[in-house]
């Protein structure tokens, strides 16, 4: 239960918080957020403008159940709670939500797994195609009977269920004419996605998704951060779980898609950013989302992309450190 102390507070809204998130988090009111989605470094070297990301294991996985922590702490009781992780650190990112769970902290819903296949080309391995989702809800999930009718969480089941293949193939009277939810594996593939990065969400005899990781090449890629995610994958997080006027938080804003996705879909949004630069690029393409109401996007040109003369350092770019090592 949020404190007196707490109560007094007032979380902000519609804006990025530049600093470290856990001591950022620490500041504000419990139980204030309607829906969190985190997407950590996955400490495998990835170079960003305030972070290199490679820590010792077990300062990673300490740093990890701190910001998990101070996740579980502002997500209100009927509020959800998405985590996107690798798989260097999925096993000790389920373990602690085990723990939080037994706290009559967090409900743990799904296991998700995001099946994708751009962007691998390993020589002595086979391809990583997937990342791990974990789906969580808040404590009122212990004190009240889930049901469809009447769930303690948000769950707009409307808003992504699919024609099941009783209705589609088998003309079966008994199935649900409301179709039913997608699969635990979202299934994403750039064979299915149109030139210049429009993609194709799901279709109507579909219950797995169908779009890519970003390329360079699409215009939703805005090309100054390392890493950045499919709006896609993030609207059908926002739309399942929160309505509109719902505060979304991201504690690790990178590119702002979390944020811009939810204000696209008329939800207040708030995150941290410990880049002054990334969070100030951030806003902008939340600004113009809030403006235009559509997606922002970049051409080649304001990339600086050639097609047939790639860059000569391809994104993500790699710790120094550990392009040394693998030349020894």
């Amino acid at each position: 239960m949020p404190s007196a102390t707490d109560a007094a507070k007032t979380i902000p809204r519609n804006t990025i918080a530049v600093g470290d998130c856990i001591r950022t988090m620490n500041r504000w009111p419990a139980g204030s957020v309607d829906l969190i989605f985190a997407d950590p470094p996955y400490n495998i070297g990835y170079k960003y403008d305030r972070y290199e990301d490679k820590r010792d294991d077990r300062e990673y996985i300490d740093w990890t159940l701190q910001w998990i922590d101070a996740c579980a702490r502002l997500l209100k009781p009927t509020g959800s709670f998405y985590i996107l992780i690798g798989d260097e650190y999925a096993a000790e990112t389920r373990v602690h939500l085990k723990e939080l769970e037994r706290d009559r902290k967090l409900v743990f819903r799904n296991w998700i797994i995001w099946h994708y296949t751009f962007g691998q080309n390993c020589k002595l391995k086979f391809n990583r195609s997937h990342a791990h989702l974990f789906y969580c809800v808040g404590a009122a999930a212990f004190d009240k009977k889930i049901t469809m009718s009447d769930p303690p969480f948000a769950f707009n089941r409307s808003e992504v269920a699919v024609p099941s293949a009783r209705q589609t193939t088998y003309a079966d009277a008994r199935a649900n004419p409301t179709g039913k939810l997608p699969d635990d594996t979202w299934y994403l593939r750039p064979q299915e996605v149109q030139a210049e990065g429009i993609e194709r969400y799901f279709q109507p005899e579909e219950d797995t998704w169908y779009l890519s990781r970003l390329c360079g090449t699409f215009k939703e890629r805005q090309g100054w951060h390392p890493c950045q995610l499919p709006e896609a994958l993030l609207e059908r997080i926002v739309k399942l779980s929160s309505h509109p006027g719902d505060l979304v938080f991201d504690p690790f804003v990178g590119s702002g898609t979390t944020l811009a996705v939810a204000a696209r879909l008329g939800r207040d949004w708030l995150g941290c950013e410990l880049s002054k630069e990334y969070a100030a690029k951030a806003k902008q393409r939340i600004k113009h989302v809030e403006k235009t109401g559509q997606t922002h996007q970049t051409t080649l040109n304001d990339k600086g992309i050639q097609r047939g003369k790639p860059k000569k350092k391809a994104e993500p770019h790699r710790s120094p450190h550990l392009r040394k090592k693998k030349r020894s």
